[in-house]
């Protein structure tokens, strides 16, 4: 077993650093700094987190470039797209800046006693196990609102944006955060699900595969610890007869083919009801086509490569079994190691690959359906359940199905995204719990009953 980790530039396959795993003595050190550091932090006004987390923004500003390349360089999401994931961070931070201090104060309760109220105290060291696609911002809205909570963060990123994850650690200590606040762990899987055994370790924040979640709640789950885990989907973007295409299909597309399909909240299955089908495969074919794709480096790069060549594996994998059941190429599958083209599949139904698992990159599978309620019932036909968006000119009908969608989120005529402002997480296999918004902070704290009488 390589006790090291080489991160790869996937555009151009050259290997950008080499870093050494931490040994037994560093993690257990860093683990330690960071109990002797919460014993500090909780106690800390919130005043004091914010002002650090004001520090934090300045940060990311003021050094947007040098981030978003490193970024780009190590996972290859386009160098705008990247920008733009930094410039969200920041207005992650303004969230909690403005409405951290309303939302961990104390819950007054009117009862018999004199005083009763929820006091929403830090559980102490949370350790967050992050994925790749989006570097800065998976970890950030995990971090921020946990940290500012009063608890402190152990980091374990995805091997592949270590740098990221180094760099992370240096933003945070240079925004005035006490060492030992946010730390980065240079390790293997199996070291980590060790750690979580660790009774100084309070909660986990996982955000991947719907295996990894199991395995990690399965040993939190032997050792009484919560977790919050935001796992796959394969998102389902209905599109009705009367839908406007030409305000909407910009937004369609880019629900796909952001950060190169490789996101978990990506619409993947378009069902079209076929009333409008054709015109919809046309527009959709259309935009798709002229999507530009090459260097991520390079500012009018759209499409750019997936992050690793085993991914471009297990996609093309999937494209063809669904092929071999009977599923139609309507246009691209060109693949060149990393790069991969820009795919329309159609003829999809239930049992393929495509319909049934998470694909992550630029696939999308077509689906027709007869009508409104075959769509939703198509729609619903999942065991994931990260989000549904419908896009129709009626809004006060498809609002009448809200409760008929399981799912964590429900968009009319918009993208499934996250926002600081809004809860976000899934039901069924896409996990539990949720991030940002007042729901995020208050995660992991101790909603503790102070009762108080005469």
């Amino acid at each position: 077993m390589t006790d090291k980790i080489k991160t790869t530039n996937p555009y151009n396959l050259k290997v950008i650093d080499t870093y050494a795993f931490q040994t037994s003595k560093e993690l257990e050190s860093i683990v330690s700094k960071s109990e002797i550091t919460y014993k500090e932090w909780k106690q800390e006004s919130i005043s004091f987190r914010i002002e650090c987390l004001n520090n934090l923004a300045d940060k990311l500003s003021n050094h947007i470039e040098n981030y978003a390349l490193l970024m780009t360089q190590e996972m290859g999401k386009p160098i705008t797209e990247s920008k733009a994931e930094i410039e969200k961070c920041i207005q992650l931070c303004d969230f909690y800046i403005k409405n951290a201090e309303q939302f961990l104060s104390d819950e007054l309760i009117e009862t018999e006693a004199i005083e009763s109220f929820i006091s929403y105290d830090p559980l102490g060291i949370i350790l967050g196990i992050m994925p790749w696609n989006y570097p800065f911002w998976q970890v950030l809205r995990f971090a921020i609102p946990t940290l500012t909570a009063g608890n402190t963060v152990l980091l374990k990123h995805a091997s592949n944006v270590t740098g990221c994850a180094l760099l992370l650690q240096e933003v945070f200590k240079s925004s005035g955060y006490p060492e030992g606040c946010f730390q980065t762990l240079i390790t293997n899987h199996d070291t980590i699900e060790k750690l979580i055994e660790d009774n100084r370790i309070k909660a986990i924040s996982l955000t991947g595969s719907e295996k990894a979640g199991r395995k990690i709640a399965e040993i939190a789950g032997k050792n009484l610890k919560k977790t919050v885990l935001e796992l796959g989907g394969n998102n389902a973007c209905i599109i009705l007869d009367d839908a406007n295409l030409d305000k909407y299909i910009d937004t369609i597309v880019k629900a796909r083919m952001q950060n190169t399909g490789q996101s978990c909240i990506a619409a993947k299955r378009f069902i079209v009801t076929e009333d409008i089908y054709d015109t919809f495969l046309e527009k959709f074919t259309t935009k798709t086509k002229a999507l530009k794709s090459g260097n991520p480096i390079e500012k009018d790069t759209e499409i750019g490569i997936l992050a690793r060549q085993d991914l471009a594996d297990i996609l093309q994998e999937q494209v063809k079994e669904s092929v071999n059941l009977g599923a139609k190429i309507h246009y691209g599958n060109n693949r060149d190691k990393t790069q991969y083209q820009p795919t329309i599949v159609t003829n999809v139904t239930p049992g393929m690959p495509v319909f049934d698992e998470e694909t992550f990159g630029p696939i999308a599978a077509i689906i027709k359906v007869k009508n409104e309620d075959e769509a939703f019932e198509v729609a619903r036909n999942s065991k994931f359940g990260l989000g549904t968006m419908v896009f129709t000119e009626n809004i006060e009908e498809v609002s009448k199905r809200i409760l008929s969608i399981e799912d964590g989120a429900y968009f009319i005529n918009e993208m499934v995204k996250s926002d600081p402002r809004l809860p976000f997480g899934g039901t069924k296999a896409s996990g539990y719990g949720r991030e940002l918004s007042r729901e995020g902070i208050l995660e992991f704290t101790n909603k503790k009953t102070v009762y108080i009488n005469k």
